[in-house]
This record gives C-alpha cells, sequence and structure tokens, in this order.
C-alpha cells in the first residue's frame, strides 16, 4: 500500500518502478531522478538515490561503502539464502578467493565447446520456421546447466536440481502467496539436502568440480556454516544473471531489427551484442551500499549508516559517460565501462562465465537462424531490482 501511495499518489520515480506500466520501461523514471541533484533524498530516512555514473562507480569501489552495516552481516532473512553477497572484507575476501578459480580464463576456454554444443542441442528442438518461447528453450535452460556442470552435479540429479533451482530463482522477484512461499522454502531445503550429500561425497571421492573445491575448504576457506550459503548463491546468481542477459540482449535486437541484421550478418558481433546489452539493458538495475564510517562523496559528507543506492540503469545511460546513451548500437566504441556488473571489490566474480554463455548462444541463434523475429507481446518481470523477460516469443 505504501509504495501504492508513493508511486502513485505522490509520483516518486523510485516507488513507480515496480508499478504497471513503469516496469515495462524504467528508463523514463531514471530520467527523472537524473533531473533532479546527483545524489537525491530516497523513499526511506538516511536513503540516498544516485543514476550519475561517476558517482556510482565511486561508490561501489570505494572500501568505505559495504552492502550491509558491519552488525547485521551475515543474517539470512526470507526464503533464499544470499546473505553471503552481504560480506565486507575481510570475510568477502575469504569467500572470493574460494569461488574464482572457477572462472579463470583456462576455465572459460574449457567449458566454452560444452556450452556451444549444448546450444546446438536446445536449437535442435525448435521446428524449422515454428514459434517457440526463448526463455522456456534456451536461455532459461541453459544457465542452469551449465552452473551444474560447473558445480558437479551427477546427471542422476540434474532433472531435480533444475526444477528447484528453477524455483528458488523465481522467487527473487518476490513470495506472491503463501503457496509461492511453500514451494520456495521446499526448494531451499530439497537442494540444501542435495548439496550436503554432494558435499560430503567429494570429501572422499575428489573430482575436477567447484562442489570439490569447496569440500576441500571446508574449516579452512569457509567455515562449515557458510558451505550451504555458498553453493545456493552460485546457484542463483550463475543462473539469474545470464538468463535476463540473454533474454534481454536477443529481446533489444528484435526491437532493433537493424542491430539483428548486423549480428546476422557478422555472427563474431556476438560479445558487441553482450557488452551493449549490458549497457543498455543490464540484467541487475541497481544495488545499494552504506557508509561503514564517515566519508564523502561527491563533495557531501555522509555519516555512518547512510545509505545510497546506486541505480546501475541509469548509470548506464548517463550522456556524461556514453555518447547517445538511449541508442543500441552494438557497434559503439566507449560501451565498456558500464557497471553492469557492479564495480571494485564486489565486481561479479561470475561475470566471465556469463559473458561466455551469452555469446556462444548470441552466435550459434545468429548462425543457425538469421531470420529470427518477434511472434508476440513480451510480458516482463515486476522486480525493481531484477530486468528480464518473463517470455519472449520468437519465429524462426
Amino acid at each position: 500500500m505504501q509504495t501504492q501511495y508513493a508511486g502513485r499518489i505522490r509520483r516518486e520515480p523510485m516507488a513507480r518502478i515496480g508499478l504497471r506500466p513503469w516496469h515495462r520501461d524504467p528508463y523514463a523514471l531514471y530520467e527523472q531522478i537524473r533531473a533532479r541533484p546527483e545524489l537525491s533524498p530516497g523513499r526511506f530516512p538516511h536513503t540516498h538515490v544516485t543514476v550519475t555514473h561517476a558517482v556510482c562507480s565511486q561508490v561501489l569501489r570505494s572500501r568505505d561503502w559495504g552492502t550491509t552495516p558491519r552488525e547485521q552481516v551475515g543474517r539470512s532473512t526470507g526464503e533464499i539464502d544470499l546473505s553471503l553477497l552481504e560480506l565486507n572484507p575481510p570475510d568477502h575476501t575469504r569467500i572470493r578467493r574460494v569461488a574464482a578459480p572457477a572462472f579463470t580464463p583456462r576455465r572459460m576456454a574449457a567449458y566454452e565447446p560444452t556450452i556451444e554444443k549444448q546450444v546446438h542441442t536446445f536449437l535442435d528442438a525448435v521446428p524449422r520456421g515454428g514459434r517457440f518461447d526463448l526463455q522456456r528453450t534456451l536461455a532459461g535452460p541453459l544457465p542452469i546447466m551449465v552452473i551444474s556442470d560447473l558445480l558437479g552435479v551427477p546427471d542422476a540429479d540434474s532433472d531435480t536440481f533444475i526444477r528447484y533451482g528453477t524455483a528458488l530463482g523465481r522467487a527473487l522477484d518476490g513470495i506472491t502467496s503463501l503457496h509461492h512461499a511453500h514451494q520456495a522454502l521446499g526448494a531451499k531445503r530439497s537442494l540444501e539436502a542435495m548439496f550436503r550429500r554432494l558435499l560430503a561425497e567429494r570429501e572422499t571421492d575428489p573430482r575436477d568440480d567447484l562442489l570439490t573445491l569447496l569440500a576441500g575448504e571446508k574449516g579452512q576457506g569457509i567455515k562449515a556454516v557458510e558451505m550451504l550459503p555458498l553453493c545456493q548463491l552460485l546457484l542463483v546468481a550463475g543462473f539469474e544473471t545470464t538468463v535476463n542477459l540473454i533474454g534481454n540482449a536477443v529481446h533489444q535486437l528484435m526491437l532493433h531489427p537493424d542491430q539483428w541484421r548486423l549480428l546476422a550478418d557478422d555472427p563474431s558481433l556476438a560479445s558487441a551484442v553482450v557488452e551493449e546489452t549490458l549497457r543498455y539493458d543490464p540484467p541487475i538495475q541497481l544495488t545499494s551500499r552504506t557508509a561503514l564510517q564517515d566519508n564523502e562523496i561527491a563533495g557531501r559528507h555522509f555519516p555512518a549508516g547512510e545509505w545510497i543506492v546506486t541505480v546501475i540503469g541509469g548509470a548506464n545511460r548517463d550522456p556524461e559517460a556514453f555518447a547517445s546513451p538511449d541508442r543500441f548500437d552494438i557497434t559503439r566504441t566507449d560501451g565498456s565501462d558500464h557497471l553492469a556488473f557492479s564495480s571494485g571489490i564486489h565486481y561479479c566474480v561470475g561475470a566471465p562465465l556469463a559473458r561466455l554463455e551469452a555469446e556462444v548462444a548470441l552466435r550459434v541463434l545468429a548462425e543457425r537462424m538469421p531470420t529470427l523475429r518477434l511472434a508476440g507481446r513480451v510480458p516482463m518481470r515486476t522486480s525493481r531490482v531484477i530486468r528480464g523477460v518473463r517470455r519472449l516469443p520468437l519465429t524462426a
């Protein structure tokens, strides 16, 4: 009710983002925020909002700003335990060191043939000239199968892993009913039981996978209590970002047919499409940081405990940082400084894998279906934080 009042009556841009029809295009609301001072009061006390690229970058890079006040770090709430995202150094550094080896350039090169083979397998199921939903056919199943392989989930458990992992990811849009809450909680518990069993197996039967890496760090790099939340975080973060990156990229290409033709004529532009999508329509639209101590940002004093909401989707269209920022242009040369994967110590450790999956998916799609086009209405997710399509109907 408070959101409805703030958005529809008081017409506050941040409150309106999750309301119809603005969740379809929040970028117009970001421009309303841009017309205000670069650090404007937020909806709640001690909260400030910015869409300015320079300010967002400074906040995200600064070690004076953390994801959670020190006294609240590690608390888990809700059906999905993403509490490890809230860690500040030194705990954040310790956890990141454990996960980072799974995303090295050598590992990425080894994953690529498997990813490409899987993309072809998914597209083989699409009838020639037929209509299909990209999210159900490719964008949804690909990332969760890749993260399943990366973790080392056995084939016998893969269907269960995919089912519960998908249910958990959908809960990020918010719990909509008591039944939905029971489903999400059941998925969480089932995945925890699976991870607990697989981690125990890896302690006696190590393999070349991420679960073995994690099991080897138990009690050393990772505390026992952190093990299951870390597995859950790797699943949800690795799945959700890539699903929406692929979906958003193809959606924008369909809305900009001249750009799709460029890719269809030269599929090697797939990596450029990925970067422009990350700038123009990023999967994660905003994040927030709290002052860990008194400090200054953009010439203003902020006491410890103040919050700044960094609107990444707005910062990525800042005309001070990007030429013609509202134009989707896969040939642009000034787009690499986007903040889609955050910045500083909290830069997304899985960014190389998300980029690789999206690049391979787009390249193969352009090679195999050069006449691809939209085949119906595209419903959007309603989350303020996550930007993505629910369905993407296409005709091959």
